[in-house]
């Protein structure tokens, strides 16, 4: 782990992203560890890295709207369930959905044939390969 200024992190990373789905994590904490920021990937492992370093003295500071209003997110009820995001862009309209009120996670047998539209977000199962 190295602890650079987020200035100098951001103008290092900047040409290297991508997209939320494809990046990496990226957790900057600054020199006098006093904090630990998120700055990409906090529904991918930043938010948790955060908290982790927490444990060493930095604050951990997390601006995932989902998170800081202790609310769940897609990304989240996803990990739980063992799941992967069918439809990654649904997961904006969801997870603002999931700011405002209760979004029911329905689990459907099949065979089955589901159409949805674009505030939908899509969960599949994972499938787990025997060893």
């Amino acid at each position: 782990m190295a602890v650079f200024a987020t200035g100098i992190v951001v103008r290092e990373i900047a040409p290297l992203i991508e997209d939320k789905w494809k990046d990496p994590a990226i957790v900057v904490v600054d020199s006098n560890l006093n904090f630990a920021i998120p700055l990409l990937g906090g529904h991918h492992g930043g938010n948790e890295a955060v908290r982790k370093i927490a444990e060493i003295g930095p604050v951990p500071v997390v601006t995932t709207a989902t998170e800081v209003h202790n609310k769940n997110s897609v990304e989240g009820i996803a990990k739980s369930l063992g799941c992967d995001i069918v439809n990654k862009p649904s997961t904006v309209q969801v997870n603002c959905a999931l700011l405002d009120q209760d979004v029911e996670v329905l689990d459907i047998k099949g065979p089955k044939i589901v159409i949805v539209g674009d505030d939908v977000s899509v969960l599949k199962r994972e499938v787990k390969e025997d060893a």
